[in-house]
């Protein structure tokens, strides 16, 4: 066997606190997340060569290593919002093909809510007002603000309608009802979601992502390494990655993510058919972006995003493609770039430890194949990646 091919699986994943966590910083989530990851994969930290991160400090992830006591002959800083860390799955994966790593881990932490509750920091509007954004911005052309634009462009290209955006929210919460570490829980209703107050029209406040604190790992080992492992591995079969627009006036088509090449690239090299996948992991900082992911990773056609959500397909319990099995974004934690959080999940779920959320292949058994697809930005990048177990 030469080490240019090498299978790669993931061996550990964990999160950190989440949630409300007042106390503690982002370094102490990260490592409390890789100290978990580590000994749900059972494997010595010695063993860790090659090391990625991003949003924290002024050198990530130099920074972040040296917190951990790491010193990586592989480093990893790509920072495309939150498609990173399925960027990062690639790249990492590509490595340990090559034989240029081991055992990556990939770890995040964030005290974004508790910052705000402190004073520590207000809440961001934009990502600044340099380069190609100086021509937005000033004009009042928020975050939000653009993905509420790309979504009304759906509505009024599509027929997509706001009960049709409010269901992904409504079956988001009733997935998180199964998971005890999902920060909201309680039911919420259509009418729930369209009574709210409105953030940028047509999302009110359950459209949008909640903000909380939190952390999560993942780590990534060779084939030689998983017989050493305390844990069932999750094989990466296949990825993509693709970046669109940085400025809106670039973007060709706002119905249209990035989704769609990094979907097509990773179920292609994966040898996969989104027909064969049994749940999927979707970046839903706003409830659009998980209906037109949907569509652009082919789970149904360009415009039908709207017809395929509001039946109830992505519930958990009697779902057809149960999406963000742990309650998303929307529900469960959104503590700034989420991307890493949909991998644990994915990992968790194929190897049946998600309890009372436990999805199963339409056999009944174990579901066997997943994508986690993140997005960054305002849908100016996207990463997807799928897994396979056992």
């Amino acid at each position: 066997m030469t080490t240019a091919s090498r299978k790669v699986a993931i061996v550990g994943v964990s999160l950190s606190d989440c949630g409300r966590v007042d106390n503690a910083t982002p370094y102490a989530l990260h490592a409390q997340a890789a100290r978990r990851a580590l000994a749900d994969a059972g494997l010595d930290r010695a063993l860790v060569d090659g090391f990625a991160s991003a949003g924290t400090g002024a050198l990530a992830p130099v920074e972040v290593a040296e917190y951990l006591g790491l010193r990586p002959t592989w480093v990893d800083s790509t920072s495309v919002g939150g498609s990173t860390w399925e960027v990062m799955a690639a790249h990492a994966a590509d490595a340990i093909a090559a034989g240029h790593a081991n055992a990556v881990l990939l770890a995040y932490g964030s005290t974004a809510r508790a910052d705000i509750k402190a004073g520590r920091r207000t809440g961001n509007l934009s990502f600044g007002s340099r380069g190609p954004l100086q021509f937005e911005v000033p004009y009042g052309h928020t975050l939000i603000a653009k993905y509420a634009m790309a979504a009304r462009r759906h509505m009024l290209e599509h027929g997509t309608t706001d009960e049709q955006l409010a269901s992904v929210a409504v079956q988001a919460r009733a997935n998180a009802a199964l998971n005890p570490e999902a920060m909201f829980r309680d039911p919420i209703t259509v009418d729930d979601v369209l009574s709210g107050p409105v953030i940028a029209d047509p999302f009110t406040k359950l459209h949008c992502c909640i903000r909380s604190d939190g952390g999560a790992a993942v780590l990534l080992a060779a084939e030689e390494y998983v017989r050493d492992c305390r844990t069932t591995p999750v094989w990466i079969l296949g990825t993509g990655e693709h970046i669109s627009h940085a400025a809106m006036s670039e973007w060709p088509d706002f119905t249209v993510s990035p989704a769609a090449v990094s979907g097509r690239l990773a179920f292609e090299r994966a040898g996969v058919r989104p027909e064969e996948i049994d749940f999927a992991e979707i970046y839903d900082a706003f409830t659009y972006m998980t209906l037109v992911t949907l569509e652009d990773l082919g789970f149904c056609a360009k415009g039908e995003g709207g017809a395929f959500v509001e039946k109830g397909r992505l519930l958990v319990e009697g779902g057809e493609l149960p999406v963000n099995t742990d309650g998303g974004g929307l529900s469960a934690q959104h503590p700034g770039m989420r991307g890493l959080f949909l991998l644990v999940e994915a990992v968790r779920q194929l190897r049946g430890e998600s309890g009372g959320r436990q999805v199963h292949a339409r056999d009944g058994e174990l579901p066997r194949l997943a994508v986690a697809s993140g997005t960054g930005g305002w849908f100016c990048s996207s990463g997807t990646v799928v897994l396979g177990r056992g």
